[in-house]
């Protein structure tokens, strides 16, 4: 089996995602956890991008480890004792989260493995890259949101607009102090 830089590419991009997802679940700092969760998400857009699927990778980014690490982080720094060293994040409960976490990751090896999207086949409907001539999946994705002749998503992109302008209205009219 030859390895070009797509397999060289994406070792170093899983060995640095599943490093910093230890990392986040073993760090006893929790701003330092949150940290290493921008890098899980920022490695993980890494993976999209060797997938072809970039508009996927430009959001993860974002959206994830732009406004959601943001989030965790002020979330942190409001609530009291988020510097504390004295609380341990590991309960009594070691043996049953390992026997836990070892048959979810055989029942994904096992999924992944056994489905036909996985292995790209050119006929899947999760093929966006081959689906027009020369196109990759941002232009599928504008296609589908904006195109006239066949089924468009612009109805329900514009709901979710409405819903998401309303929601940040509410939350500007909660925050508000008086």
């Amino acid at each position: 089996m030859p390895i070009d830089v797509a397999t060289i590419a994406f070792y170093i991009i899983a060995i640095v995602l599943v490093g910093s997802s230890l990392a986040v679940v073993m760090l006893r700092n929790i701003v330092h956890a949150a940290l290493f969760l921008a890098v899980v998400f920022g490695a993980a857009s890494g993976v999209y991008v060797l997938l072809n699927a970039e508009f996927i990778a430009i959001v993860q980014i974002l959206i994830y480890a732009g406004a959601v690490t943001i989030l965790v982080l002020f979330a942190i720094m409001l609530t009291q004792n988020a510097m504390s060293r004295t609380s341990s994040p590991f309960s009594g409960q070691t043996w049953l989260a390992a026997l836990i976490a070892v048959a979810l990751a055989v029942g994904l090896i096992f999924t992944v493995g056994a489905s036909e999207m996985a292995l790209g086949n050119p006929n899947s409907s999760a093929n966006m890259v081959h689906a027009i001539n020369g196109g990759g999946s941002v232009v599928r994705i504008g296609q589908l949101l904006y195109s006239p002749f066949n089924y468009s998503y612009v109805l329900p992109f514009e709901i979710a607009s409405v819903v998401l302008l309303v929601a940040i209205i509410g939350a500007i009219v909660i925050g508000r102090e008086e």
